[in-house]
This record gives structure tokens, sequence and C-alpha cells, in this order.
């Protein structure tokens, strides 16, 4: 018999927004179904180790959740409980299917919709479809827990409030909302980056989420190429994930990774998307990033990384999306270019409240300092970047760096 808590957990991680994005399709109600559902996760805990983990606990979590909003329906005297009450009969009368994806779609465009504040609408998908915290979210977007949530409160009362209809936008509207879709999927993504290959973390289930997501959006919207740019990108990057880490766990950076151990089906896959994308002739942020990953790729067949367009291709990018990630990342290309006077110059601009934190901000100056010859700024730097690594594997790499003369 499984371990009931692991199994409670393991459906937690895999199938938390699907199942929300069921419940909140109906009740229209974000706030209340995530309450629902952590009831049913209690619930399942109470249950399960004497009645044993049932043969399909998504299924039972959802019933659990739907009955427990029900209750919840019934005791609040307002207008519109009945009709609340009716829609999750009607749910369960229907056949259980929590592994359709149509819900969690719906959702990621109800969460982008122009109604919802700018700065939330990627931070509520990545919550609500993909079951992320406050923090990790706050991380991926650089800014405090505290702001973050306070975001995301506001937009789950803003949805209920105005009452958003749970669907997805007309065509003309399709486009509109897109970009914030993407900027949740890749967010998603990165927060499952540094997962580490056979951890029980859940982090690959993001990963492998991001991807699904991105493979549904290019079925439902072939013709529009920043969606076939994202799944490029995503596949660049998951066609590396073996050689990241050595077989104890250590970390691989990518110049020195193994490219025997690059997924050559991803790549093709990927190359494919982006060379459809391109047919559309638009510049877009995520094909010119996939574009950078598939410069990368090269190296598998050429056995050497082109520095010099990886700067340019940067440079394109800073220029269209300036945000600090991508700043920074120019940075570090220019570096490897052999630009480093530049770089520093790029990276000494940037404002200190947007970099104290990001740590790849550390690990740039350290390296842009080194080649220019300051090597104790750049031995600060780099202790800077250590103090604000968290993976174990990646600190001891920093830890080991040495300044060539």
């Amino acid at each position: 018999m499984d371990d009931p808590r692991r199994a409670a957990e393991k459906a937690a991680r895999a199938s938390y927004g699907r199942l929300l994005s069921i419940l909140a399709a109906r009740s229209r109600d974000i706030a209340s179904s995530e309450d629902a559902l952590a009831e049913a996760f209690l619930a399942a805990l109470r249950s399960w180790p004497s009645a044993g983990v049932p043969r399909n606990p998504e299924a039972w979590l959802l019933t659990a959740a739907r009955n427990s909003a029900r209750n919840t329906a019934r005791h609040r005297a307002v207008v519109d409980a009945s009709v609340a009450d009716l829609l999750l009969l009607h749910d369960e009368a229907a056949p259980e299917q929590p592994d359709i994806p149509d819900d969690r779609l719906k959702l990621l465009f109800v969460c982008a919709h122009p109604a919802i504040e700018e700065a939330a609408r990627a931070p509520l998908m990545l919550q609500t479809v993909l079951g992320l915290d406050a923090a990790q979210i706050a991380a991926a977007f650089l800014v405090a827990p505290a702001t973050m949530g306070q975001r995301l409160v506001r937009a789950k009362a803003r949805i209920k409030d105005t009452g958003l209809r749970f669907e997805l936008p007309a065509a003309e509207d399709m486009s509109s909302r897109l970009s914030d879709v993407l900027d949740a999927i890749y967010a998603a993504y990165g927060t499952a980056w540094d997962a580490v290959a056979g951890a029980d973390t859940g982090q690959q289930d993001l990963a492998d989420e991001a991807l699904f997501l991105s493979r549904l959006l290019v079925a439902l919207l072939p013709d529009e190429p920043e969606v076939r740019g994202l799944l490029a990108l995503l596949l660049h990057c998951e066609a590396r994930r073996a050689a990241r880490r050595g077989p104890d766990g250590s970390f691989v950076p990518l110049k020195l990774q193994d490219t025997r151990l690059w997924s050559h089906e991803m790549i093709v896959e990927a190359e494919n998307e982006l060379i459809a994308a391109s047919r559309a002739a638009v510049f877009g942020r995520y094909q010119c990033e996939a574009a950078i990953q598939s410069v990368h790729a090269q190296r598998a067949i050429t056995g050497r990384t082109r520095h010099e367009a990886l700067a340019v291709l940067y440079g394109l990018l800073a220029d269209r999306c300036p945000s600090t990630g991508v700043l920074v990342a120019r940075a570090a290309a220019l570096v490897e270019a052999g630009a480093h006077r530049q770089a520093l110059d790029l990276l000494l601009g940037l404002p200190p409240a947007s970099v104290s934190r990001y740590q790849p901000y550390w690990v740039t100056l350290a390296h842009a300092r080194a080649a220019a010859g300051q090597r104790s700024e750049a031995s600060e730097s780099m202790q800077t970047a250590i103090g604000l690594t968290e993976d174990a594997a990646v600190r001891r790499f920093l830890a080991d760096w040495r300044m060539t003369p």
C-alpha cells in the first residue's frame, strides 16, 4: 500500500493546478476553490491512513473538494449560493476527468484578463494553475514576497468581484492576453530549472507541466510565432538537463557540459519549432531567446560556441525587452566575447535595488571584473554571489572558482 502522506504530496505536486482549475471554472472564485482544495487534502490525510489510498487519488480529491465547496455555499447567506450549489451538483454528475487540460487553459487566460492588474497576471497563473507559493513567485519576478502576496490577494478579489467569465477569449482578444500566459509558463519552467535529477522535489513535474502547456498552446494557436518560440526555448533548455549535474550531483556549467548527454531528439524538435516560428518574420522575445539557445546547441556539432553571435542576439533582445535578467545575460555574453569593459559598464549601470539580491548579477560581475584585471573586486563579487546561492552544488562550484591570470 502506498504511504498516505507521500501519496497526498504526490497528488498535490502533480494535480493541484488541474484540480483548482476545474473547481474555479465552475465557482468562479479562486480563493474559495483554494480553500475547498485545502480541505480536501486535509481530509485525505485524515482518511487515507485508515481507509487506504484510493485507486484514483485525483478523483477522490476532486469529489472531496466539491463537497467542501458545496457545504460552504450552503452556509453562505448570499443570493447566488443556490446557483453555485447547482453548478457543483452538475459537476458531480459529470464523468470525473481531472486530466482534461481545457480548464487549466481557460484559467490561464482568465488570469490574463485586462481587468486584472498587469503585474499580477503571470504571478496569479503561477499560483492558481501551477501551484507555486508566493515566495517562489516573488523570487521568479525579483520582488519582495510580501509585495507579491498582496498582488495575488488583490487579483483574486478582482476576479470574484467582477465575475470574470471562465472561458477562452474571442480570437481577436487572444493575442492581447497571450504574452502574459507565455510569461507565466516560462517563469514556471525557470522555477523548475534547478531541480536535481533524482531528487524528490516535484520540480521536474513543474518542468513537465510547463512543456505540456506550451505544446497545448501550439496546438491551439499554431500560427502564433511566439508560442512556437517559447516551446523551442523550453525544448532547447530541457535537452540539456541530463548534462547539468555530474553523477555525484555536482553542478556542471553550460560551457563544460558533455554534449553527448544532450537530447538530440529535443534539439531537433526545438529547431523545427524555431524554423516554423521564423516564417512569420516577426520579432519576438521567445523566438530570440530560442535562437540564443540554438547557438549553444550548435556546439554539439561544431565543438565551439559562437560568442560573438550570442552577444549580437542578446543585444537585440536587450533593446526590445530590457529586463534585469536579460541585461545581465547580455553582459555575460559580452564577457565571453571578450568585451569585458562594455560588460562592466552595463552591469555597473543597473539600478542597485534591482540587482542587490540577484545572484546571477554578482556571478557575472565577478567574471567581468576578473577579465578586467580587478582581482580583489572580482573576489568580493563572487563572495556575494555565494552568499545568495541556495543550491549547495552551485555554491560548491562557485567556491572553487579561480580567476585566470
